[in-house]
């Protein structure tokens, strides 16, 4: 009844228009991805650091609140698994791959030890001041590495994320993992990485159409 009145007293001016659907998270090419990951030749044990975490980032899909507040036990650099706690403190195992598992290994032998100066951290990632690192610290971080890597689009953590998610699911992983692997409770928010490029369209298109 109340939208009805609505409608009839002012036709136009007070309907809402219908939303528009989400909109897509920016991520990176795959080429776009190994040069953010290559360190500069002359590293630091900062620089260590920083290319750990964005290895890890990228071989797990994170949350930057979960990398940056990752405690020492919960990688395990044998079985490649992280340990996160996620949103609404709910627990998962992550992979991660080589590539992330040697730049930790690298990190914690030499990088770690020098950082921390004889201080005592149970994180993992931590600054000159043997403390954790906060949010607005990594994205200076991933910043600094894209404008080294020649990446002139804007990037954030979520990048990384959203990169980790596309590049699983182009490549032929099923939508249930990625959701498991992302933290995600609702299976339809992972499906937002569904999407694909026009390109990809074109050569599905060419491949399976009779007349393509």
């Amino acid at each position: 009844m109340y939208a009805r009145t609505l409608i009839k007293s002012n036709p136009f001016g007070n309907i809402t228009a219908p939303k528009s659907g989400t909109s897509l998270p920016k991520g990176l090419s795959i080429e776009q991805v190994e040069r953010l990951l290559t360190p500069p030749a002359a590293s630091t044990p900062l620089l260590q650091r920083n290319y750990a975490m964005l290895q890890l980032l990228y071989s797990t899909g994170l949350r930057v609140s979960e990398l940056v507040t990752l405690a020492v036990n919960s990688c395990n650099l044998s079985s490649c698994f992280v340990r996160v706690i996620g949103k609404g403190e709910k627990e998962r195992l992550v992979p991660f791959g080589v590539p992330a598992k040697e730049s930790l290994e690298t990190y914690l032998e030499s990088a770690r030890p020098l950082i921390l100066k004889g201080k005592r951290s149970n994180t993992f990632f931590i600054t000159n001041r043997g403390r954790g690192m906060t949010r607005l610290r990594f994205w200076q971080i991933i910043k600094e590495a894209a404008r080294a890597a020649g990446i002139r689009e804007e990037i954030s953590p979520h990048s990384l994320r959203h990169s980790f998610a596309t590049h699983l699911l182009s490549r032929g992983a099923d939508l249930r993992s990625v959701q498991i692997m992302l933290g995600h409770s609702d299976i339809t928010t992972t499906q937002i990485y569904t999407h694909v490029d026009e390109g990809r369209l074109k050569s599905i298109h060419k491949k399976f159409h009779p007349r393509g």
